[in-house]
């Protein structure tokens, strides 16, 4: 079988563009890599401020009003009923409700706003709504995942 040079080196000039393309793809997501934990750092600071302070609207409540210490020690709701910390939050969702429900770490932020708070949820695909789930990973990092666990 006779190969056609100038095919030959088009098929070469693919196959070399190719690999500098992978190489390029892996150095740049290598780059992306070592820039996520500061970005992370970062994300989950905001997140932190936006649990802080009063952010919707809810009559001067943060989500710091019934979950204290920045969700780190052990809370209450607006009726004195006890909450755990948050320490394995984002390590326990998704889990059931007691209606057998399934419920995301986003609908239990959504549904604290709303409900102990009196506020507007951030909608679910709003920067506010993603800070708030990155304080509140990184509340569990370290922690075994356990989907439907109990809060500790």
């Amino acid at each position: 079988m006779t190969i056609n040079t100038n095919h030959h080196r088009a098929l070469k000039g693919i196959a070399m563009a190719f690999a500098l393309g992978c190489i390029a793809l892996f150095t740049l997501s290598a780059a992306q890599a070592a820039d996520m934990p500061t970005q992370l750092q970062s994300a989950a600071k905001q997140g932190k401020d936006i649990f802080m302070h009063p952010s919707f609207g809810g009559n001067g409540k943060a989500c710091n009003s019934c979950h204290h210490d920045g969700g780190m020690g052990p809370g209450a709701l607006p009726d004195g009923t006890p909450l755990p910390s948050l320490n394995n939050a984002a390590a326990i969702f998704p889990r059931l409700n007691r209606k057998g429900k399934l419920v995301t770490l986003q609908d239990q932020v959504h549904n604290c706003v709303a409900g102990a708070i009196e506020g507007t949820p951030p909608a679910y695909d709003s920067d506010k709504m993603r800070l708030l789930v990155v304080y509140l990973t990184s509340l569990s990092q370290g922690k075994t995942i356990d989907m439907g666990g109990k809060p500790r």
